[in-house]
């Protein structure tokens, strides 16, 4: 495992943490880590569009958990963003294909093969429901939206998916050294096995060219 000196934001951090206890469904330590969240001044539009993304990365129970936490804590949303409306596939079409090319880079295309290879309805779900209806939306830029993406992945044994948002989150805009410093803030929602595993994981990722 490598020795990180921790440098994020605290904002980010927060997010970051609160990603991480939603993939766990502890409903204590959500509560503990969006108070921790509401003190440090991260917007809460940015939990609430966290939240929403939660339901592709860890699933409708473990995010309506979450979200029933928030609501207790913060009240009523005061901003809803877009409405997300069936007619606007059109959009949500355009829009999937941009934000889902950008996580993925010059693997795009082979991502889309493999999709339709396992199911011909998997590419539309994720492209145009995923990306296009819920990771596109405004109130949580692409490459915040990665990061947590890759903190709730972590908590979950799937390496295919987390070697992809490790990929991901560069492609997205963030530095090596970002991915170092939330890898370590969500060690501490691991076990040191598990921990060291995606460490080496990293390590591959780290060295590559992308």
């Amino acid at each position: 495992m490598r020795n990180v000196k921790v440098s994020i934001e605290p904002q980010v951090r927060d997010l970051v943490r609160i990603a991480t206890a939603t993939a766990l469904g502890d409903e204590a330590q959500l509560r503990e880590r969006m108070i921790a969240a509401r003190a440090s001044g991260v917007p809460a539009v940015w939990i609430d569009e966290l939240l929403l993304q939660s339901f592709l990365n860890v699933g409708y129970p473990l995010a309506l958990v979450a979200f029933g936490v928030w609501r207790s804590i913060a009240g009523p949303p005061t901003e809803t963003g877009e409405n997300v409306r069936h007619s606007d596939w059109e959009q949500w079409a355009q829009r999937g294909v941009l934000a889902c090319g950008e996580v993925y880079g010059r693997t795009y295309h082979k991502l889309l093969l493999n999709l339709r290879a396992l199911h011909p309805a998997i590419e539309p779900l994720v492209v145009i429901d995923a990306y296009g209806k819920i990771l596109a939306r405004a109130g949580l830029e692409p490459k915040l939206r990665e990061l947590c993406t890759l903190a709730a992945i972590a908590m979950q044994n799937t390496p295919r998916q987390l070697h992809a948002h490790l990929r991901g989150a560069l492609n997205t805009g963030s530095s090596r050294e970002d991915v170092d410093a939330v890898l370590a803030v969500i060690a501490a929602d691991l076990t040191k096995e598990r921990a060291l595993k995606i460490w080496e994981l990293w390590r591959d990722v780290r060295g590559r060219s992308l």
